[in-house]
């Protein structure tokens, strides 16, 4: 099992959540194909909206992979794009502020990390992300 972070705006996680699925970079394909059955993927929103809406900086979904391979949708913009589906948990969103220094992926400059849309983070840092957003 691995631990995901994927970089989305609020607005686009919530359409993702109601959905049941993840996308990532805009419908890109190979950063799902990253993702295997099981694995946990945690959504960090910078932003409630992209690209211009008003800094949120919190983790907004946190679920489990499903055993579904990636596959094309079509999206609002009439465009393709690839999602994976995903058993979200009930969950609040949650400020990162307040943990990011008992977290480990945020020591350094962790916004490059942010940048690439999806990242790995450690089974620690999720379970910490975890109960905080399940209020454990």
């Amino acid at each position: 099992m691995r631990y995901w972070v994927g970089t989305v705006s609020r607005e686009h996680v919530l359409i993702g959540v109601a959905g049941g699925f993840a996308m990532i970079n805009h419908g890109k394909l190979t950063p799902l194909q990253r993702l295997s059955p099981g694995d946990g993927l945690v959504y960090y929103s910078p932003r409630t909206a992209y690209p211009d809406g008003a800094p949120l900086k919190a983790f907004t979904a946190i679920g489990l992979v499903r055993d579904k391979d990636p596959y094309p949708a079509m999206m609002p913009t009439g465009q393709t794009g690839f999602r994976r589906d995903i058993d979200w948990m009930t969950a609040t969103e949650t400020p990162i502020q307040p943990l990011s220094e008992g977290l480990e992926f945020t020591r350094g400059n962790w916004g490059m990390l942010a940048r690439r849309g999806l990242f790995e983070i450690s089974g620690v840092d999720f379970q910490t992300i975890r109960a905080a957003m399940m209020k454990d």
